[in-house]
């Protein structure tokens, strides 16, 4: 007998967080996404049922509700490394991140005056190239 086929999501409303951001985690989270929708092709959604920010559909960073917590962040392992270094209090891995190009941030540790470069140094690695070509054109970049 034939499985039955689950109905498609398309048309409906996403489900809610099952662990929505609350207070001051919220209101930092906020503020990491308003860096990021001032880069081309930055998406507001949700991976794992949290926050997520994504760049035409790719990981760009997600907030982590784990009990450890945190912004997991893209972010390339030699950056990473200087990131851990510089600043053990904003900047941390737990053993799932190990081999994975992201660094886990602190939200209420972290240098604020930091996240606009951390946010397009990870937009930079998820974004399509043609994209960061035509945004570093806009610029003046190379």
């Amino acid at each position: 007998m034939p499985r039955p086929r689950r109905p498609s999501n398309a048309g409906r409303e996403p489900a809610p967080l099952r662990y929505p951001p609350v207070g001051v985690l919220a209101d930092a989270y906020a503020r990491v996404l308003e860096i990021a929708l001032q880069l081309p092709g930055v998406e507001d959604t949700r991976a794992y049922g949290t926050p997520c920010i994504k760049v035409r559909g790719k990981v760009m960073a997600r907030l982590r509700t784990e009990a450890e917590g945190g912004l997991a962040l893209r972010c390339d392992l030699l950056e990473r490394h200087m990131l851990l270094q510089a600043d053990p209090r904003a900047f941390y891995l737990t053993p799932h991140y190990q081999d994975w190009p992201m660094v886990l941030v602190n939200l209420m540790e972290v240098r604020w005056d930091a996240m606009p470069g951390l946010v397009e140094a990870a937009w930079r690695l998820v974004a399509p190239p043609r994209l960061v070509r035509e945004y570093d054109a806009g610029h003046g970049t190379q």
